[in-house]
């Protein structure tokens, strides 16, 4: 299987050469019900990139459009060459799922996305990439500051999902729905995505590496002309369950005993006052206490608190037996001091 990079037109020297200073560089963007905007997308990927001074690839993704986006896709890419490859689901599964598509097939060393709606700018990637060189990031976010979309139906969801997933998660970025980002490829490919997650990439991407690798920076945002958005106001109440989800993986997702385990005890500590109350009233005074409700709210949350522990326990045992299968560990090592074939042996 070839893992190389097709050669993608690179800047030229002075002595008319090419320039391969950067890391090869992967495009991904997903696509989905865009036909029109695919011809014109593909010009100014190029455009954008044709003073990049590395090897580069564009991967659009297909999820699944019923419009010919596929057959458009592959017919405009076979005139630019073979770094412009085409992946076409067999359904629409989702912007995580095609991104998720792109990234396992991307061979460069560092990848960047966008939307195929022509609201970002390609123009910003090569700018982005020596930022994100010359930051030593792992992850450069692109800002949407001056953004051109509607209030109501774009701007607004979009402030009230960006304020909630920063206070909750402590990953605070200004635009978490602005597809454009930078990775390094060694660490996006460390995350799996599924469901929504792509709204939330910064944040599992704090799960595999520092806080303070993750940056943001401004970039273009342009008004859709082609085709209609998919997204609207609705998406905002999607962000909460989501949000949830990411919070628990997050902090407990190596320990998830320690979060049912502390609802258990919650639990357990005051249904256990009650019931000490109730027994104080039925022997201390000598009063019945069969029919009190309190009687009953202190049994119920006594067996809540045991629901709870034992569901702590249970996925203790399955995080562990998920670690210990040997294909997945907690920890992420940037690089150590010894070659691994070093020899380990001293003697004086």
């Amino acid at each position: 299987m070839n893992t190389a990079i097709e050669p993608a037109p690179v800047a030229a020297s002075s002595t008319g050469q090419p320039r391969v200073d950067h890391p090869s560089l992967s495009v991904v963007i997903p696509m989905y019900q865009e036909i029109d905007n695919v011809e014109p997308m593909l010009k100014r990927v190029h455009e954008g990139l044709a003073q990049y001074r590395g090897a580069w690839e564009l991967i659009c993704v297909d999820d699944g459009s019923r419009d010919g986006t596929g057959e458009r896709l592959r017919t405009v890419g076979e005139r630019y060459g073979a770094h412009v490859r085409v992946i076409r689901l067999r359904r629409n599964f989702g912007q995580t799922a095609a991104m998720q598509a792109g990234f396992d097939a991307a061979r460069g060393e560092l990848i960047a996305t966008l939307d195929g709606d022509l609201q970002n700018d390609p123009a910003d990637i090569p700018r982005m990439v020596e930022e994100l060189l010359a930051r030593n990031l792992d992850l450069l976010q692109g800002w949407r500051r001056q953004r051109q979309d509607a209030f109501v139906m774009r701007k607004l969801p979009s402030k009230i999902a960006n304020a909630l997933i920063g206070k909750v998660t402590g990953v605070a970025l200004h635009d978490y729905g602005c597809s454009l980002k930078v990775y390094r490829a060694e660490v996006i490919k460390e995350v799996t995505l599924l469901g929504e997650m792509h709204r939330f990439i910064p944040v599992w991407v704090a799960g595999v590496t520092a806080p303070e690798r993750i940056g943001e920076t401004e970039v273009a945002h342009q008004a859709r002309r082609f085709g209609t958005s998919k997204y609207g106001i609705s998406r905002t109440f999607r962000v909460l369950l989501d949000l949830l989800s990411a919070f628990f993986f997050l902090r407990f997702g190596s320990r998830p005993g320690h979060f049912f385990g502390s609802i258990g005890i919650l639990f357990g500590v005051v249904g256990s006052i009650l019931m000490a109350e109730m027994l104080w009233v039925k022997f201390g005074l000598g009063q019945h206490i069969g029919t009190r409700p309190m009687l009953f709210v202190a049994i119920l949350f006594l067996v809540v608190s045991i629901q709870f522990l034992t569901t702590g326990v249970l996925a203790e045992l399955m995080m562990r037996t998920f670690y210990a299968s040997g294909e997945h560990t907690h920890h992420r090592i940037r690089w150590q001091s010894d070659p691994a074939h070093a020899d380990w042996r001293h003697s004086t």
